[in-house]
């Protein structure tokens, strides 16, 4: 399988550098404006540089191209990639707007390629491993869940980051995660309501999502973190809780009630003797070579993405909803709002 990544900045790199490890799998090239950035990836890896993406295409004819470009290019450049019959793995968020999503999807159906979303947390070893104790009942019926996801504002880096029109803003292109992640959890969401602070340098935001089967999520997004970027997570249900942190430990903790005793424990909580799981997970930083392989396969033998395209749009409306309820100070009802936007499906 031919491969080429286009845009050479944090993502493309993750992308190339994933690429290099898969078996079967060949960077042939990367492309980016940048002429430099993509000459020092493409040195990285021992491939050819490209600064227009259709020399790319006619250069190196790949079979799947990564788009790791500003959210408001991956209409455009995935419309170039299915008409030159390259199947198409997309970063996050699908899009800028419902309408360029059904575009890319017409256009990719209409020239039979592939066109997968890249939506990572999924693949992250303790993001399955809670998702299958709650789908198993371990903590019961979730009621209450939180995520967060923090770390150093990327405008500081990349200027595009700065401008919501390109980016998105924290929740679009960084709370899309959880917002995702939650979605696939718990099922559909009924209502949504966001609140944002905006400063120089600083974008923060706390998303309640109040979904279909009765559990309300609530969201911390923040670029601007002094610190590491780090994410946690806690699910609560009628039967025990789902610790998750990136910055704490590379596992996942359950909390049962002292009723429970199905589980083997490795300790207890010594102020309350409630039995903890210590289930350690994988070393994730493999998930983006795990996400890459999975869509590869996807393309090779016609299997069912875990993400697919309606799950990414979906994630998307989601974020647009938050954003339209923080600049209106309202609650957004999903039903109402899809029939407002003309939502794709």
């Amino acid at each position: 399988m031919r491969a080429a990544v286009l845009g050479c900045g944090t993502m493309g790199a993750v992308h190339a550098k994933s690429y290099a490890k898969l078996k079967n799998v060949e960077l042939v090239g990367v492309c980016d404006v940048e002429k430099d950035e993509a000459d020092r990836l493409a040195d990285g890896y021992g491939t050819t540089a490209y600064s227009r993406f259709e020399d790319l295409l006619s250069g190196e004819r790949p079979d799947v191209v990564s788009i790791c470009l500003p959210t408001s290019l991956h209409c455009t450049y995935t419309v170039m990639a299915a008409e030159a019959g390259v199947h198409v793995i997309c970063e996050k968020p699908v899009s800028s707007t419902a309408k360029e999503a059904e575009m890319m999807d017409v256009v990719c159906r209409s020239n039979k390629v592939h066109l997968f979303i890249a939506h990572v947390g999924r693949f992250f070893p303790a993001y399955i491993d809670v998702a299958r104790q709650i789908a198993a009942g371990v903590i019961g019926k979730p009621g209450v869940a939180h995520a967060s996801r923090i770390g150093p504002h990327p405008g500081l880096m990349k200027n595009w980051y700065n401008d919501e029109r390109h980016s998105g803003g924290v929740i679009m292109d960084l709370m899309i995660h959880d917002i995702d992640y939650m979605r696939s959890v718990l099922g559909e969401v009924r209502s949504v309501y966001a609140q944002r602070r905006t400063l120089p340098h600083l974008d923060y935001a706390w998303v309640t999502l109040r979904f279909e089967q009765g559990t309300i999520a609530n969201l911390e997004g923040m670029w601007g973190y002094p610190g590491p970027f780090q994410t946690a997570m806690e699910f609560a249900g009628d039967r025990g809780i789902l610790h998750a942190n990136s910055e704490k430990a590379k596992s996942v903790v359950i909390r049962q009630d002292g009723g429970v005793g199905r589980m083997s424990t490795t300790g207890t909580d010594d102020r309350t003797h409630t039995p903890i799981v210590l289930r350690k997970s994988p070393e994730f930083e493999t998930a983006y070579e795990r996400e890459l392989s999975h869509f590869i396969q996807c393309i090779q033998f016609g299997d069912q993405p875990k993400i697919t395209f309606q799950d990414a749009c979906n994630a998307s409306r989601i974020a647009r909803a938050a954003l339209h309820s923080a600049y209106s100070g309202d609650s957004v009802n999903m039903k109402g709002f899809e029939e407002k936007e003309g939502a794709f499906r």
